[in-house]
């Protein structure tokens, strides 16, 4: 759990679609060991995952949970929704936070759902759960929900969320202690997953 809150989660919601941003920084002690990795995961075609926490316990846990609603969809013939995923995700949190191997991660999780929409939910490593229009993880995120209070509005396009996003990008590298250089995003909207460019240094020229 020692660098949990050195990584960042950003995320935002609006009419249609919800976007996520995870830093790519993996890092050791006082080393960084790569600044590419891959923070957020695919849970299923319209549902996306971003984990951050040590390197095992989020690998390990996004693909438990990914696997666990691929079996539901085999089974059932149909995928959960991001709010029952949500609910599952929470309860396997809380129920191994009970035990002796606990999962110390951080995680936001965004889906569409064809009957409501758009949806973005913030969970912790003590299996807290809220549904939320805009949140962040670490210490980034201290530094960034202030802009994403003042700027975000439902009706904004995934251009105009994206930049915001780069706004919030641009304050952690200005602000923050940390090199945190390169950052993911991820868009999920009614026509599926769709990955956009990494914001880093050359990004936002």
């Amino acid at each position: 759990m020692s660098n949990i809150n050195l990584q960042c989660l950003l995320g935002i919601q609006c009419n249609d679609f919800v976007m996520i941003a995870a830093d790519q920084t993996n890092s050791h002690s006082i080393m960084v060991m790569k600044d590419d990795e891959e923070k957020i995961y695919r849970i299923s075609d319209k549902l996306v995952m971003g984990v951050v926490g040590d390197s095992g316990d989020t690998t390990q846990f996004a693909e438990y949970i990914a696997k666990n609603i691929q079996l539901y969809k085999m089974r059932n013939g149909y995928e959960l929704g991001p709010t029952a995923a949500a609910n599952f995700t929470r309860r396997n949190l809380a129920e191994y936070l009970r035990s002796s191997t606990p999962y110390f991660v951080n995680i936001l999780l965004g889906g569409y759902d064809k009957e409501n929409g758009p949806e973005l939910y913030f969970m912790d490593y003590l299996a807290s759960s809220v549904r939320v229009p805009f949140a962040a993880h670490g210490f980034g995120g201290f530094l960034s929900l202030s802009i994403m209070d003042r700027y975000h509005k439902k009706d904004l396009t995934e251009e105009q969320a994206y930049e915001i996003l780069k706004m919030c990008v641009k304050e952690v590298h200005k602000r923050l202690f940390v090199s945190l250089p390169n950052f993911q995003v991820t868009v999920v909207n009614r026509e599926g997953i769709k990955i956009l460019p990494v914001i880093d240094s050359s990004a936002m020229k």
